[in-house]
């Protein structure tokens, strides 16, 4: 009984040292139906994770359940990031979205600017489900959803400042 108790207590020590893998945000399965935050599900509030609930991804028509996919892209100016953009899923629906998030930071000395919020299909080699706005000072973008499921995909966004000639742009991680 004594070896007994000495095996499971050195058993339970060499677990502990054991490390845990290291998951980012989108890139593994997709969470529990019940997993998946109760922010998104209670709330309307736009957020920089991206809330399929909130009243500008409603007015775009994203599903409920649409979660991250892939990792999080930066659009960056001037050497600064000033946006993020996400893909979405939606198992329901069977739709991808894009999501630019506009940084604060940027906001606050930027005035006006124009976005655009798409899915980049690497199957098709075209961009897809594009909504753009002109003139905003809005911080959350949503695309409109796009039939890529099956595809391999990237959200994909741009910025661009008044007085810039061009737009920056980019886009999340690939997946397939």
């Amino acid at each position: 009984m004594r070896y007994l108790k000495t095996a499971v207590a050195a058993l339970a020590c060499a677990f502990a040292l054991i490390p845990a893998g290291i998951a980012s945000a989108g890139t593994g399965p997709a969470p529990a139906p019940g997993a998946r935050g109760t922010t998104a599900t209670t709330s309307t509030a736009p957020s920089p994770a991206g809330n399929p609930a909130s009243l500008r991804a409603q007015a775009a028509g994203v599903c409920a359940d649409a979660y991250q996919i892939g990792t999080t892209g930066y659009i960056n100016r001037a050497g600064k990031t000033i946006a993020s953009v996400k893909q979405f899923y939606s198992p329901s629906c069977a739709k991808n979205y894009g999501y630019v998030w506009v940084w604060q930071s940027f906001r606050d000395v930027a005035g006006d600017y124009d976005v655009t919020a798409a899915v980049y299909s690497y199957s098709q080699d075209e961009v897809l489900g594009k909504r753009s706005w002109t003139n905003t000072t809005a911080q959350e973008f949503w695309s409109n959803g796009t039939s890529t499921v099956t595809e391999c995909t990237a959200g994909t966004g741009s910025v661009r400042s008044a007085g810039d000639p061009a737009p920056v742009s980019g886009h999340s991680s690939k997946r397939c």
